[in-house]
């Protein structure tokens, strides 16, 4: 877009007063998403190769667009809360070694968990605070491009025993977030927040619309009380109509 029209969009949707929309909350990917042009995470090391120390960890794909645009954002908005998702971790971490798909290796969840580690400060050291994170968008969909298949008790397992001493260890006080995904399966935030592990370590529970009622988000909040309820994800395309989705 040209600088002008650019900066009076940004202005338009992030400034907070009386006369601007002043977005509040905004959910980012870590990595490539299935939107993106292209996929990447920021561990992509060569075919057969692995990196247990997360040796070439690296945001420098996101100094071209996204963090210039958070940066502007948040000179717009300073208290803008930002969320994290991933779409898939780096395919040398994954059963099928591809970006869709697969399943993420148990060797490999206590290096996950350091990712995230290392994505958090990379972002806080570009000036980006990450309110929160998930640690997989939809993660009952395997089929997106990228992509993971995480159920959950995988998931109570990787946030229980490594995501979540991972952040306590680092001091790093970024909410976690689980589930991300539709409606229809509350039954997944539900043994998540039911591990006593995984629920000390879980900020809430987030969801989708695309399957099942927004009732399943009133279910999941009066099981858990004590935990936040999150609608984090609603796409249509330019002719869709978000208010019949």
């Amino acid at each position: 877009m040209p600088e002008a029209r650019k900066a009076a969009l940004l202005d338009e949707l992030f400034r907070w007063d009386s006369t601007h929309i002043g977005v509040s909350y905004l959910r980012i990917s870590i990595g490539a998403s299935d939107l993106s042009a292209n996929t990447f995470s920021y561990n992509d090391i060569p075919d057969g190769q692995t990196d247990p120390t997360l040796a070439n960890f690296s945001i420098a794909v996101e100094k071209t667009d996204l963090i210039p645009v958070l940066k502007r954002i948040l000179a717009i908005n300073p208290a803008i809360k930002i969320l994290g998702s991933p779409w898939s971790p780096p395919t040398w971490m994954k059963s099928n070694n591809n970006f869709k798909g697969g399943k993420l290796k148990p060797e490999w969840y206590a290096a996950y968990a350091q990712y995230f580690v290392k994505y958090v400060k990379a972002m806080q050291a570009e000036g980006i605070p990450i309110d929160a994170i998930t640690p997989q968008n939809e993660p009952l969909h395997p089929g997106n491009n990228p992509s993971l298949d995480m159920q959950a008790n995988e998931q109570a397992d990787f946030i229980g025993n490594h995501l979540g001493p991972a952040f306590k260890a680092a001091g790093i006080n970024t909410k976690i977030i689980c589930y991300d995904h539709n409606a229809d399966r509350p039954d997944y935030p539900a043994t998540v927040l039911q591990d006593a592990k995984a629920a000390q370590y879980t900020d809430g529970a987030a969801f989708h619309l695309y399957g099942g009622n927004i009732s399943a988000l009133t279910e999941v909040h009066n099981a858990f009380p004590d935990k936040h309820v999150y609608f984090t994800e609603q796409w249509v395309g330019g002719p869709g109509n978000f208010g019949k989705t």
